[in-house]
């Protein structure tokens, strides 16, 4: 017992899906009906991501950068002009030491300064600051300390209010004064920005070009898959994606050719299941047809039309099945199949559906066996569709029983099978059983039939199929367990009311 109630276990964790639409899947548009929304490509995406980035970095590095570098560019010129106001002082020691002491200092000398955009003076302590130094900035204090023999290093201003660098240095009979504006001295610093400039945008195009064949390179997986995917939409199922990429793109073209191969067993399963419900549909069409052609040219003996009337009767009620099973199987995916569901006993409808089978189990000397409950059995389902289900697992049964073997019908209650919650009905058929593989497979419509088709006796397997989608709108599930060789027991979990 516990070996069948973990085989059950097993087999009801399995899930399979029941093609159902609910109201609102009904009513919402089809996407073919909406507007496709225009979107950029990936490649335009990541260029236009990457060139964002990199223009901010280059933003953010000018702005921090722009400090440092006038700062540099003004200690560089203040450098430049200690060291120009030696060189100078050094040349003025060397002259005649005829020119006045207040006199700009030599003509060649000035030429050099001023291409510097250097302005220099010659003082002494008679002729005092220059007018044009005269506010600058240089204290008297810094002047006497000048005339005294010391070097001066200072900042001030000009007559125009612009900020100037000055350096002073003592000759003989004076001083040398130079001073240089602090624009001009920012020019450097100017030029020196420009070139980050260019370099960092120089940086910025050369990103974005990486960024355009990077995203080209990731994106041509994605163009293949977007390729097999609209061809495996137009019906070809000889496609193949090779895994490349990253990871994530690899596994999307895995994940489609899994699907491919799923929808070519799928529809490889459905010409099958087309196949088989043709040539059950033919089966009974020729029997009916012949047995008429027989009546009309009046060939028949008077003593064979009444089993010629039966047989007709039966051909006829095997297409009614079919037709019904294959209608119903299609209503089962549709929003209007109603399930009746109310409280019954079923051991009422499992003793009705006995009486009827063991009739045609005896005619084809297979022996049915009843296993009825001793009390009541309530549970809340649909009477009918209850009654289709045990029907066509009767059907299956009698079809792979052989002659003198046997079919039990029964039910349980006991938790050790039904959980408490649920009966549990069994039919255990005495065919040649089912492998791990056909378990797997058995409710499929066809499944069983493509591979059994003239080995040993099969049908369409609609009725199986049914069986599985009739007990989940009902809130049960079917199973099935095998002994390859003993025999097959289904097993439908019906909920208790």
């Amino acid at each position: 017992m516990m070996t069948v109630r973990s085989e059950l276990c097993a087999a009801w964790a399995t899930p399979r899906k029941c093609p159902a639409m609910s109201e609102e899947s009904a009513t919402t548009s089809s996407p073919s009906t909406l507007q496709p929304r225009k979107r950029w490509g990936i490649v335009t995406q990541t260029v236009l991501l990457i060139t964002s980035i990199a223009t901010i970095a280059v933003v953010v590095a000018g702005i921090a950068v722009a400090p440092f570098v006038r700062s540099a560019a003004v200690a560089e010129a203040s450098g430049a002009l200690e060291r120009l106001a030696d060189l100078t002082a050094a040349y003025v020691e060397r002259s005649d030491g005829r020119r006045p002491p207040d006199r700009l200092i030599a003509r060649p000398l000035e030429r050099i300064l001023r291409r510097e955009g250097v302005t220099g003076y010659l003082v002494s302590r008679e002729g005092g600051l220059p007018p044009a130094l005269q506010g600058s900035g240089i204290s008297d204090d810094e002047f006497n300390a000048l005339l005294a023999g010391e070097s001066i290093s200072s900042r001030g201003r000009d007559g125009r209010g612009g900020r100037i660098l000055i350096e002073g240095r003592p000759v003989t009979g004076g001083a040398v004064i130079l001073t240089q504006s602090v624009d001009v001295a920012g020019e450097l610093g100017t030029k020196f920005l420009a070139r980050i400039a260019a370099a960092l945008a120089l940086g910025l195009v050369i990103s974005v070009g990486i960024a355009y064949v990077v995203a080209r390179r990731l994106s041509r997986p994605l163009r293949e898959a977007q390729g097999v995917a609209h061809r495996m939409a137009g019906g070809e199922r000889d496609e193949r994606l090779t895994p490349r990429g990253p990871a994530e793109v690899a596994d999307i073209a895995e994940a489609l050719n899994a699907l491919n191969a799923a929808l070519a067993t799928s529809e490889g399963r459905q010409r099958e299941f087309l196949l088989s419900v043709s040539h059950e549909l033919r089966t009974p069409l020729t029997a009916i047809r012949g047995y008429a052609e027989a009546l009309n040219d009046d060939i028949l003996d008077p003593e064979q039309l009444t089993s010629v009337g039966a047989t007709i009767g039966h051909e006829a009620s095997r297409l009614d099945r079919l037709v019904h099973d294959l209608l119903d199987l299609a209503r089962l995916g549709a929003a209007d199949f109603h399930v009746n569901a109310a409280d019954v006993d079923v051991r009422e409808i499992l003793t009705e559906a006995a009486e009827v089978w063991r009739t045609r189990c005896d005619r084809d000397g297979v022996t049915l066996t009843l296993a009825e409950a001793a009390r009541p059995v309530y549970v809340h389902v649909d009477a009918m569709r209850l009654r289709q289900i045990i029907d066509n697992l009767m059907e299956n049964a009698l079809r792979v029983s052989p002659q003198g073997s046997q079919i039990h019908l029964a039910i349980h209650t006991d938790a050790a099978i039904a959980d408490g919650s649920f009966a549990v009905i069994e039919v255990r058929d005495s065919g040649p059983g089912l492998s791990e593989d056909d378990l797997a497979v058995a409710f499929e419509p066809g499944a069983l039939h493509e591979r059994y088709r003239g080995v040993r006796p099969v049908g369409t397997g609609l009725g199986l199929a049914l069986v599985d989608r009739l007990a989940s709108r009902m809130g049960g599930a079917a199973a099935v367990t095998s002994s390859p060789g003993v025999g097959s027991s289904f097993w439908i979990r019906i909920p208790l009311a």
